[in-house]
C-alpha cells in the first residue's frame, strides 16, 4: 500500500493561514469547515457521531447495514470504489464487507495521518483488497493516480457532507465525480433529509457540549498554529437555522467587544458578532435530484432508514 499525495493548490498550513486571515477580515467573518478537522477536531467529531442527538450516523449505518449488498451491486461487479472525505471510513467498511468482488478501494482525504491509519485498518480486515489512499482536498480539482485497474467506477460520498457545500461548490464537486468515474460510472451520496427543526438543531448543539468543544477547537487551532490570541472562554458555540439556505449553521459568537491578534494581524469583534464555521444543508429528494442534474447526474436509486431521516441516493451519469 502506497500513500499518494495529489497536487494541492496550496500547502495545507499556507492555505489555513490565508483562509483564516481572509475570513476574519470579511464583513461576515467565516472560516471554511474543513479546518475544523485537525487531529483534535477529528477526534471530537467521532465523539459527536456517538451522541444521542446526532442521528445521521446511526441512520446511515442502518441503511448500509440493511442494503449494503444492494448498494455494492449498484456500484458494479469487480468495481473500483472512490471515497471522498474518507475520514475513519467506518461506513465504507460496512459497504466493503458486502462487496466481495471489489477490486480497488481508493480513500481520499486531506488529513494524511488519519488517512494512513484508516488505510492500514481496512487493509488488515481485507488483506486481499487493493487499497490506494490519496491525500487531496476533495473540494478542489485533483487527478486520480495513474495505472488504476479496469472495471466499473463508483464514487462514494457518505455522511451528508454534500450539505456542507454551497450551490457552486456542490455542482463543481458533482462534475468532478462524474469525470473521475469516466462519465459512465455511478455515485452513492449520503443526504440528510428535511425534518422537524428541533431535531436538526439538537443534532448540532448537544447537551454534553461535545459539538461546542468541536467548534471552539478551531480557535484553539488558530492559537496553536497561527500564533493567535483568542480567549476561548469569551466565545460561545451557537447552532442556528437558515431558512433561505435550508441549513443548520454553526457559529462562534464573541461574548464581548474586543480586538484579537493572529500572527500580528488585528481583528475587531463587536459583542455578539460571529464567525460562521459550517453550514449543513438539508434536502428533500426532489431538491437533491435538481442539484444532481446540474452536475450531470440523475437519481437512479434511493435507500432510506426506517424513520425517513436520511437517504443514500444512487446516481447514474446522465447522457
Amino acid at each position: 500500500m502506497r500513500l499518494e499525495r495529489a497536487r494541492l493548490p496550496n500547502h495545507a498550513d499556507a492555505a489555513f493561514r490565508e483562509e483564516v486571515f481572509a475570513g476574519l477580515a470579511s464583513p461576515q467573518k467565516r472560516i471554511p469547515c474543513c479546518w475544523l478537522y485537525d487531529a483534535r477536531g477529528s477526534q471530537l467529531f467521532e465523539e459527536i457521531t456517538r451522541l444521542e442527538e446526532y442521528y445521521p450516523t446511526r441512520a446511515e449505518a442502518e441503511i448500509l447495514s440493511r442494503h449494503a449488498g444492494e448498494i455494492a451491486g449498484f456500484c458494479g461487479e469487480r468495481g473500483l470504489l472512490f471515497e471522498y472525505g474518507a475520514g475513519s471510513a467506518l461506513k465504507s467498511e460496512i459497504l466493503i464487507g458486502a462487496y466481495p468482488s471489489l477490486r480497488l478501494y481508493l480513500p481520499i482525504d486531506i488529513a494524511g495521518d488519519m488517512l494512513e491509519q484508516t488505510a492500514m485498518r481496512i487493509g488488515e480486515r481485507f488483506p486481499k483488497l487493493d487499497i490506494r489512499p490519496i491525500i487531496a482536498d476533495f473540494n478542489q480539482e485533483f487527478e486520480l493516480p495513474a495505472g488504476l485497474p479496469p472495471g466499473p467506477r463508483a464514487a462514494f460520498f457518505p455522511g451528508s457532507t454534500i450539505g456542507n457545500l454551497n450551490l457552486r461548490e456542490s455542482v463543481a464537486f458533482l462534475r468532478r465525480l462524474r469525470r473521475h468515474v469516466d462519465g459512465r460510472g455511478n455515485a452513492v451520496i449520503g443526504v440528510d433529509l428535511k425534518k422537524r427543526l428541533m431535531t436538526l438543531l439538537n443534532a448540532y448543539d448537544d447537551r454534553e457540549g461535545v459539538t461546542a468543544a468541536f467548534n471552539l477547537n478551531l480557535l484553539e487551532r488558530i492559537n496553536r498554529e497561527l500564533d493567535g490570541a483568542f480567549p476561548i472562554d469569551r466565545f460561545a458555540h451557537e447552532a442556528r437555522w437558515n431558512a433561505e439556505e435550508s441549513a443548520v449553521e454553526m457559529h462562534l459568537v464573541s461574548l464581548d467587544s474586543r480586538i484579537v491578534e493572529v500572527a500580528g494581524h488585528r481583528f475587531r469583534f463587536a459583542a455578539g458578532e460571529t464567525i460562521h464555521t459550517e453550514s449543513s444543508r438539508k434536502y428533500d429528494v426532489a431538491a437533491f435530484a435538481g442539484l444532481a442534474a446540474l452536475g450531470g447526474w440523475r437519481v437512479a436509486k434511493i435507500w432510506r432508514d426506517e424513520k425517513g431521516r436520511f437517504a443514500e441516493i444512487g446516481l447514474e451519469a446522465s447522457s
